[in-house]
């Protein structure tokens, strides 16, 4: 299924200790680069949410934030007292050091990372529920990237379609095209009063034969419609972003190709649309996983 990178989702779980709330926010990236905003009680969990992460997502850049609020109960202020004196051994080095340093606010110290002990069990509770409110998050992500992944698919599919008349139509316009050529050649030497060559005549249709001939690009642009549709509709293969991004390409330096040989305003606007689909489609790729 073809997942767009581009997504938000948000869960909040509310127990006897408390609530907890995830926001976590994807955009379109060339790898997975997740970026983690947790508070301090809670960052021994990021190793495991890392590898949540990494198993569920190929790629995208990835902001995931938590945020709790404990009840009353659960906010009864205790200090880790080892912490605390580390902390008071490392201050008073400091002023020991420096006469000018002004005096430690309290509340300050009380904010420093680890200064607050949580009750360990209420701790494991507390980053137990982080870990499967995760895993619920990343699965409404999930969701969304691939319901958006779904219009990108028929957005880009559209594309594919009118891109494939326009390719039948030059078809059918050719033949009369290079007739066309023909006749104003035989035209300007008829005017010029100059004695046809056939043989010079047939030397000039030739290479304006093989200077128009745009077979092979209308070949391989059938062909590249192929497999971008191919890479769309196949099931299990994991991201396919970079994929399309490469078919993209391919495309667009067969649409300039057509543009280069055009001898006619018809081939001409048809090359302009093809690169305008072209283009169309590969700002919509930027955004597939």
């Amino acid at each position: 299924m073809i997942s767009s990178m581009t997504a938000f989702a948000r869960v909040q779980v509310q127990e006897a200790w408390g609530s907890l709330a995830w926001e976590i926010r994807s955009v379109n990236h060339r790898y997975l680069e997740p970026h983690f905003r947790l508070p301090d009680q809670g960052r021994e969990t990021e190793p495991q949410l890392r590898e949540v992460l990494r198993k569920q997502l190929k790629r995208g850049k990835v902001e995931c934030t938590l945020k709790y609020q404990l009840m009353d109960q659960a906010q009864v202020l205790e200090l880790n007292r080892p912490m605390l004196e580390k902390l008071s051994q490392a201050i008073q080095e400091v002023e020991s050091r420096f006469a000018s340093v002004a005096a430690v606010n309290p509340l300050e110290v009380l904010q420093w990372p680890g200064v607050q002990a949580v009750e360990e069990m209420e701790l494991k509770e507390i980053n137990a529920a982080a870990v499967n409110s995760f895993k619920e998050a990343i699965k409404q992500l999930i969701q969304m990237r691939q319901r958006e992944g779904n219009e990108l698919k028929a957005f880009i599919e559209t594309r594919l379609d009118n891109m494939g008349e326009e390719v039948k139509q030059l078809r059918v316009l050719l033949p009369g095209i290079l007739k066309n050529q023909r006749e104003k050649i035989l035209d300007r030497l008829s005017e010029a009063k100059q004695e046809l060559n056939p043989e010079r005549l047939e030397q000039e249709m030739v290479i304006l034969a093989q200077k128009m001939d745009v077979d092979e690009e209308l070949d391989r642009l059938e062909a590249h419609f192929s497999e971008v549709r191919r890479t769309l509709n196949t099931s299990g293969q994991g991201a396919v972003g970079r994929r399309l991004d490469f078919l993209m390409q391919e495309l667009n330096r067969e649409a300039n190709t057509l543009s280069s040989k055009s001898i006619h305003s018809g081939l001409t606007q048809s090359a302009v649309n093809l690169k305008v689909y072209i283009e169309q489609m590969r700002e919509q790729v930027q955004n597939i996983e």
